[in-house]
């Protein structure tokens, strides 16, 4: 049931927690729909975040079978959901995933540390409503895709890490921001080679978003999540590579990165000033009046 009862401030904008709330989805929802482009966002003014527009959610209210229609586009379902909406044993699905055939939308670890993967509700129905997909979905699989299987092939990191990418992107509001998302699927020695400079990388890592799955740093579930979110494939890593480069030089030309307030020189000291009354060099300005000693000495003989 809709909930066109609730009241809303007036207001241009709304926060994530509040904006969920308006729009009667979880927040593990509305972080989906965020990502997916289903709810558009803005930068906060205040420099707290993004937010959601006020017109955005008036928009998605407006839709005559709200809220059904925005939680359906959001559904995230595991392997044997998956399974069931395709019609086939979860062990089949489990190959497509594999394969790359059906792309996860997200992760988690479970208890176990065991890699859940997510994918799309609707994006399933969708592949299994294509005829051209229905040989994959009965009768024996291909001999060119078995012979990927035992070889141990498996896309569902990659293609995560690229529909990941995606949603970073469309959050960026510049290109020291759109380079902060592609560093975040390379090694950091990786990023070291490409920004030498360390003012530049400083500045890259704040806007480099951290992993979507959180754990304690150095634990084995905090290794493996740092796998599935860092490039491995030679080609991935190259294109990665290119592309962040190509970005530094766009942000170094539009926003160069701060760097300390250069030193001001040492103000040189002036030289000690002459006390009064001591002597200076023969016949400079400071040298006191006295008679040649020597002189008085000499006439003093001659008078003697």
């Amino acid at each position: 049931m809709s909930g066109n009862t609730v009241t809303r401030p007036h207001s241009a904008s709304f926060a994530p927690s509040r904006a969920a709330r308006e729009l009667e989805l979880k927040r593990s929802e509305f972080d989906l729909a965020v990502h997916l482009g289903r709810v558009r966002t803005v930068p906060d003014d205040g420099g707290g975040g993004r937010r959601v527009p006020r017109a955005e959610i008036e928009r998605l209210r407006a839709d005559p079978r709200f809220p059904e229609t925005l939680r359906a586009g959001v559904l995230a379902v595991g392997t044997g959901e998956a399974a069931a909406i395709l019609g086939v044993p979860p062990a089949r699905f489990t190959r497509l995933a594999r394969l790359g055939l059906v792309v996860p939308v997200r992760f988690y670890l479970n208890r176990y540390r065991v890699v859940v993967w997510l994918y799309l509700a609707d994006e399933l129905r969708q592949f299994a409503t294509e005829g051209t997909n229905a040989f994959l979905l009965t009768g024996r699989t291909p001999e060119v895709l078995r012979s990927q299987l035992a070889a141990g092939v498996d896309l569902r990191p990659r293609n995560w890490r690229g529909r990941h990418l995606g949603f970073l992107h469309r959050q960026a509001d510049g290109p020291w921001q759109r380079a902060g998302a592609l560093a975040a699927f390379l090694d950091p020695l990786q990023v070291a080679e490409i920004v030498r400079d360390p003012y530049e990388r400083s500045h890259l890592n704040r806007f480099r978003p951290g992993p979507p799955a959180h754990a304690t740093p150095g634990t084995p579930a905090a290794q493996l999540i740092e796998k599935i979110t860092t490039a491995d494939a030679p080609d991935e890593i190259d294109w990665l590579r290119y592309d962040l480069e190509r970005t530094v030089d766009e942000a170094r030309a539009e926003q160069p990165a701060p760097r300390p307030s250069p030193k001001p020189a040492p103000k040189r000291s002036a030289a000690p000033s002459e006390p009064p009354g001591s002597p200076g060099p023969p016949g400079s300005p400071g040298e006191p009046d006295r008679p040649n000693r020597g002189l008085l000495t000499w006439l003093r003989r001659r008078g003697g």
